[in-house]
């Protein structure tokens, strides 16, 4: 598969996992031009496995390395987007975007590695082995990051839910 076709198939999906990890617009559009350079350059070491979690694991690295670049960085902030979805009202759009980055504030109040691993089995939709393949562990620990994550996230959301409710 050749680079342009992975760009136009998982432009995306990359966009929006590297938005929920940086929780900023701008550096996710940075760390996307970066990952997908970074995956052009390594193409030829890519070992079969399925694309979408490669080109995943290629973006974790790529924040991990822009974190350590970058200590002094909050992310924090939820910036406007540019543009509205198409096939939506802006009010729908609004109401989407919020709750979105909402779930994605509180996942990030989880222990990062659980944080790590809800948002690419939950949120990307990786499966267990992708997931554990992009976070380089074995299987049943990533299984026992996911189960311990959700449980903390349904309690967190549960807390939420009866602050909005008071």
């Amino acid at each position: 598969m050749e680079i342009e076709e992975i760009y136009k198939i998982y432009i995306n999906d990359v966009y929006r996992y590297l938005f929920s990890l940086s929780r900023s617009h701008h550096a996710a559009e940075d760390l996307m031009q970066e990952t997908f350079y970074r995956a052009y350059l390594y193409l030829e070491d890519y070992e079969n496995q399925k694309v979408k979690s490669w080109l995943f694991k290629v973006a974790y690295h790529t924040f991990i390395d822009f974190v350590r670049k970058e200590k002094k960085v909050s992310f924090v902030g939820t910036e406007e987007l540019e543009a509205i979805q198409a096939g939506e009202s802006t009010e729908e759009y609004v109401v989407a975007k919020n709750s979105y980055e909402k779930l994605i504030q509180i996942i990030h109040t989880l222990p990062v590695i659980e944080a790590q691993a809800v948002l690419l089995c939950d949120v990307h939709q990786l499966t267990y082995e992708e997931g554990a393949s992009v976070l380089d562990l074995k299987l049943n620990t990533y299984k026992s990051h996911i189960f311990r994550g959700r449980k903390r996230l349904k309690q967190l959301l549960k807390e939420e839910k009866s602050q909005n409710d008071k």
